[in-house]
């Protein structure tokens, strides 16, 4: 039961992250049979699957780091993480009673938006410097702990599991933060770039 948990919300937690990047990963752990993925998860190692999940991670690895086309390939793709996220929680139970299914369709979205709105909030932030760099660097960030995490995932899904956890509490503690930062740097530039307004005498 811990071990499905454990794979149910790393995959909704990482599709947030990189849906791409762990589709490809955890498919072709399944092909290579270098680890057997619980319920329906299996289905991932099915070549047309690997083939798109490859496809797709190598638009979204240029789109992701071009400052402003990753702000709006995150705003499009919260519709595309998140039900994703939610699947992949449920396909880890498909053996389970509807009941279980449906929670862990409930709770998998749940987590797949946490992580999603934390990347795409530090993204929003990360452009507001005009250099390249940082997103590129964060872009790169999020490869790494996309690919190194599914890999993780698949022989110790505990230890994922643990980790949502303290990501969860984390995002707790960081999102309001960097929401309200963003406020005040955007109320701000909207009152530097306001006309002045001179009085009619």
């Amino acid at each position: 039961m811990l071990s499905t948990l454990g794979f149910a919300m790393g995959s909704a937690w990482l599709s947030g992250v990189n849906l791409y990047a762990v589709v490809l990963t955890l498919g072709i752990l399944q092909r290579m049979h270098l680890a057997r993925l619980p319920g329906d998860l299996g289905l991932l190692g099915q070549t047309w699957v690997i083939a798109l999940a490859a496809v797709l991670y190598g638009i979204e690895f240029i789109a992701d780091k071009i400052p402003a086309v990753d702000s709006t390939w995150d705003a499009i793709h919260t519709f595309i993480r998140v039900p994703a996220g939610a699947i992949l929680a449920a396909s880890a139970f498909a053996n389970f009673d509807p009941a279980v299914r449906l929670a862990a369709l409930l709770a998998g979205g749940g987590v797949a938006l946490s992580s999603h709105g934390v990347k795409a909030a530090t993204r929003v932030a990360a452009n507001v410097s005009p250099e390249p760099f940082s997103n590129i660097a964060l872009s790169l960030m999020e490869d790494f702990v996309a690919f190194g995490s599914a890999v993780v995932m698949s022989f110790h899904p505990v230890v994922m599991l643990v980790g949502v956890l303290v990501f969860l509490l984390f995002a707790l503690w960081f999102l309001p933060k960097i929401l309200r930062a963003l406020r005040t740097l955007f109320g701000r530039g909207a009152r530097n770039g306001r006309p002045a307004v001179h009085p009619v005498r």
